[in-house]
């Protein structure tokens, strides 16, 4: 996923929480200590504040969780510890919080970034500096190409989710004209770029539209709205979303709404308003866990780790990354390095909350499965897979 930007002043009030001092090079050779045990962090970096913050937040809860269960665990050579660094989503801001994990020698690993945006300006810092990068959201097709050499995801790329929701749209919801809308961003038109050449291939008609993050949808709604779709498809994140959805019912859109994962999230339907989000479709690679009773246990400790939060979209794929790094670590023992810890990774097959985490040699993960969320009496309902609902 992306974010294009927040403010000239982003770098400003970047934050970076350190737990633990550090020492010794940038290289990622040594670490403090805590209590006679060698202290270990791993590094999150994502948005912690700004317009769409909630998918950040939903993410790090997710690695506190892993990180306070491994220390529970108590079969650690080491003490693990989060140091937390705000992109606010935004790649202007990227670099400089990537700098910040990494000249913190004791950070070996991180999970992150978040969105696309800020993965594609970061991942040139931690391919140089041998520090690893998992990111449980960073969806856009093109971050697997790019010569990074320590980044992964642990979730589909968006050739993957814009293909299946094109499908659903089209094939099951019979959507013959549809009007596919991007926040201009790396995850918007990764996204967008996928799903209409696969509508279009099921034989829709397509209106392509790019849109900067706006406060003001009403001329975009009104040009929807005159282009008669039985469709709408936005591809950016649940702010915008929100937004583009009241102004589409006040001008009294009635047909398909629907977007991606950027947007599937409660605070679309808190600031959409329910009259509004009701009906809304929403699509993600990602599974819920509040509604899977195979994770029942990973919703109660997650409540207890995050002061009774539930988790939300992304959470459970921080966690895995976070488990997996931890499995990593282990392996290679109370000498880990940064470089040891990249390199022991690319053959790492952990079975996760959300899948089996195995990796091709660029980073993608192996095996995914996009899920349709409708918005129902004010909550996001999970109808199921793509492979199972969508029909022709």
């Amino acid at each position: 996923m992306a974010r294009r930007h927040v403010t000239g002043m982003a770098v400003a009030v970047l934050a970076v929480a350190v737990t633990a001092a550090a020492c010794g090079s940038s290289g990622g050779g040594s670490s403090s200590s805590s209590g006679g045990k060698k202290s270990v962090e791993i590094g999150f970096q994502g948005p912690l504040s700004g317009d769409n913050q909630q998918l950040g937040i939903n993410a790090v809860d997710g690695v506190k969780t892993a990180i306070a269960e491994a220390n529970k665990k108590g079969d650690l050579p080491f003490t693990l510890k989060l140091a937390q660094s705000d992109d606010q989503g935004d790649p202007n801001v990227g670099p400089t919080a990537a700098r910040q994990l990494i000249d913190n020698s004791a950070v070996l690993a991180v999970v992150g970034p978040v969105f696309s945006g800020a993965t594609k300006a970061s991942e040139p810092l931690f391919s140089k500096a041998n520090l690893l990068s998992v990111s449980p959201s960073a969806t856009n097709p093109a971050l697997t190409t790019l010569g990074f050499t320590t980044f992964f995801r642990d979730i589909a790329p968006d050739t993957v989710q814009g293909a299946a929701a094109a499908d659903y749209v089209v094939k099951t919801l019979k959507a013959k004209k549809v009007f596919s809308l991007d926040d201009a961003s790396e995850y918007g038109t990764g996204l967008s770029g996928a799903f209409e050449p696969e509508a279009k291939k099921d034989g829709a008609t397509i209106t392509h539209d790019s849109v900067n993050p706006t406060k003001d949808y009403t001329s975009e709604a009104t040009k929807i709205i005159a282009d008669k779709p039985d469709a709408v498809y936005y591809s950016g994140y649940y702010a915008e979303f929100a937004l583009l959805t009241k102004a589409l019912k006040t001008k009294g859109y009635k047909g398909i709404l629907a977007s991606g994962d950027g947007s599937n999230d409660d605070q679309f339907i808190k600031q959409a308003g329910v009259a509004n989000a009701n009906g809304v479709y929403l699509t993600c690679p990602c599974g819920d866990a509040n509604s899977d009773p195979k994770a029942a246990a990973f919703v109660k400790s997650f409540e207890a780790t995050n002061a009774g939060a539930k988790p939300g979209t992304y959470s459970g794929e921080a966690y895995d990354a976070t488990n997996a790094i931890v499995t990593v670590l282990k392996q290679v023992g109370a000498g880990a390095t940064r470089k040891s810890v990249a390199t022991a990774f690319k053959s790492v097959d952990y079975v996760g909350l959300t899948k089996t985490l195995k990796f091709s040699p660029t980073g993608e993960v192996a095996g995914s499965n996009v899920f349709i969320y409708q918005v129902k009496n004010g909550e996001r309902t999970v109808l199921g897979s793509t492979a199972v609902l969508v029909k022709g």
